[in-house]
């Protein structure tokens, strides 16, 4: 059965039971070296970079004035002279 502590320790005591091991250069390669899942993450962001700009060209294309544009260019094209 586990005790419930009656209480609390003070932020003084917390840090000197807990203290962070100093960063050598072997701690520093075990713990940044791993590359893993660097390029999924990259991934992510150009494909929510993708998203805003597929969402901003839709705004875009929806505007009455863009929308006649592209109506008149697509009609000039059709157009045999």
């Amino acid at each position: 059965m586990t005790t419930i502590p009656t209480t609390i320790p003070s932020l003084a005591t917390i840090r000197t039971e807990s203290t962070i091991p100093p960063l050598t250069r072997r701690r520093a390669a075990l713990l940044f070296g791993d590359d893993s899942g660097s390029a999924t993450a990259e991934y992510a962001i150009t494909t929510m970079a993708a998203v805003a700009f597929a969402g901003l060209l839709v705004v875009i294309m929806r505007s009455g004035e863009v929308r006649g544009i592209l109506t008149d260019i697509v009609r000039r094209a059709l157009t045999v002279s």
